[in-house]
């Protein structure tokens, strides 16, 4: 039994493609563009401090995940987190001196809850790893792309 999906979400389907796509290709050049203003930045002022060195590698993680989103087609979860964890320690390391201690432990709090959280999620993407290709060897699949449609109503007489 073949089920239908109606011809606008097909219709639709390819604008959120496109805008996703060039949404992060715009990331990634204002990025590129941000990261190459920071260094001139650290060139005019003949000086790298720390916290230059954390927003590099900020930098660098973006475009690591538009990367990852362009050869993949979709953004690891545990990036942004990581992402968010640079940010945090960078912040740490720049207002560490007129922090108040409660602001610093909650900050800290913040970093070992991504931390976490990046880690179980490394854990169920190697477990979904492992389980499919138990079911790519039970099945004898190649294609690792799945489809399933479903009606978004249901289209069968009913009877009276």
């Amino acid at each position: 039994m073949k089920l239908r999906i109606p011809t606008v979400t097909k219709g639709l389907h390819w604008t959120t493609v496109a805008s996703e796509k060039l949404l992060l290709a715009l990331i990634g050049i204002a990025t590129c563009i941000a990261s190459a203003q920071h260094l001139w930045g650290m060139v005019l002022a003949q000086e790298i401090l720390l916290s230059d060195l954390f927003m590099l590698f900020i930098f660098a993680e973006i475009i690591g995940m538009v990367g990852a989103f362009y050869s993949t087609n979709r953004i690891p979860v545990t990036l942004p987190m990581i992402i968010a964890i640079t940010a945090l320690c960078r912040l740490i390391v720049m207002q560490s001196k007129e922090m108040e201690a409660l602001v610093l432990i909650g900050e800290a709090g913040a970093i070992l809850i991504l931390a976490t959280a990046a880690y179980v999620m490394s854990l169920k993407d190697k477990i979904s790893l492992g389980k499919r290709e138990q079911f790519l060897e039970k099945t004898g699949a190649e294609d690792q792309t799945f489809l399933v449609n479903v009606p978004l109503n249901d289209t069968r007489k009913k009877k009276p």
